[in-house]
């Protein structure tokens, strides 16, 4: 007879290090762009320390600013934030036939 593990992680999200779900995609996204731009600063002719040093600091503005976000707004907070504004402001209705034809 086999002995299986039971994964006592399903339908918990995914998690590495503090981040939470999206936000994991969202810091590798930032992290590809840093890399692109540290290579087309490079090959304009910017000393590599200096591009070191900015992708340095626009790195750790990156990570500060995704681990703050997943913090304050966790797993769906930042999408619910962001769908919140289409909603309308108020319903307008000139006549009642709407809801009355409900009814039937």
């Amino acid at each position: 007879m086999a002995i299986y593990q039971i994964n006592k992680g399903i339908n918990k999200p995914i998690e590495f290090k503090g981040l939470k779900a999206q936000y994991i995609g969202y810091l590798g996204g930032g992290l590809v762009v840093l890399l692109i731009l540290f290579a087309v600063m490079y090959i304009t002719g910017l000393p590599v320390y200096l591009c070191v040093t900015i992708i340095v600091a626009l790195g750790g503005g990156l990570f500060y600013q995704v681990f703050q976000l997943s913090h304050k707004y966790g797993q769906y907070g930042l999408m619910k934030k962001t769908a919140k504004r289409y909603l309308p402001g108020y319903l307008k209705f000139n006549s009642r036939k709407l809801f009355i034809h409900l009814k039937k």
